[in-house]
């Protein structure tokens, strides 16, 4: 006889996940708790590995790249202060779980994705995504009020600061010196500033590598 494990309880389980990982670790914007106590994040991850969804850690998705851990899209979200009916990128969208988010937010999201995989699956579950390289950005619908980096990066390229409206904000995870951090950050004159929020173990995405200096 095959005995199944029972089927978890998910809308217990984002309960869970807004008492004990987003509101203790800073997540206090009530639209951010909100959407993210609504949308369906086990639905964004391979089927096997829908019972660890609302883990506090990052999931594989496929194709080698991970959901970042709740409390890291929520403390991004928080700082980049958002409004409804403002227009987004979100590069490296994956499965889509964050443009949902953003989008029961209100926001007009435009969910850049490289992998075709991972694009089709979140076309499979309504999210409108284009295909491309993620450091280029989608020029076509910008400019943006923010951009959301879905991952960490080594460098943010210019071409996304300069898909930015003035006064336009960017979050993401940065790698500086073997640390992933948090930051959030504003364009202004042409430049980008920015500061960190916290330390993170956030998912890397490709294409963003820092030049490797030749040395002897």
């Amino acid at each position: 006889m095959t005995v199944h494990a029972p089927i978890p309880d998910y809308a217990a389980a984002r309960q869970v996940m807004v008492d004990s990982q987003l509101r203790p670790q800073g997540v206090n914007d009530p639209a951010v708790i909100a959407a993210m106590s609504v949308i369906a994040r086990e639905t964004f991850v391979p089927e096997e590995l829908r019972p660890l969804a609302y883990v506090d850690r990052a999931v594989p998705i496929g194709d080698g790249r991970s959901l970042p851990p709740p409390a890291v899209l929520g403390l991004l979200l928080t700082a980049l202060t958002i409004n409804r009916g403002e227009r987004a990128l979100v590069v490296g969208a994956g499965t889509g779980y964050s443009a949902a988010v953003l989008r029961e937010m209100g926001v007009d999201v435009v969910a850049l994705e490289s992998s075709p995989n991972l694009a089709a699956e979140a076309r499979k579950l309504g999210i409108n995504v284009v295909e491309g390289p993620l450091e280029a950005g989608h020029g076509t619908a910008a400019p943006y009020d923010f951009i959301l980096l879905d991952g960490a990066v080594e460098v943010i390229p210019g071409a996304l600061i300069d898909q930015l409206k003035e006064s336009g904000r960017l979050g993401g995870a940065l790698v500086e010196d073997g640390i992933t951090r948090l930051i959030v950050g504003r364009k202004a004159g042409g430049g980008f500033g920015f500061h960190s929020i916290a330390d993170s173990a956030t998912p890397a995405l490709p294409g963003f590598k820092r030049p490797r200096t030749f040395t002897y």
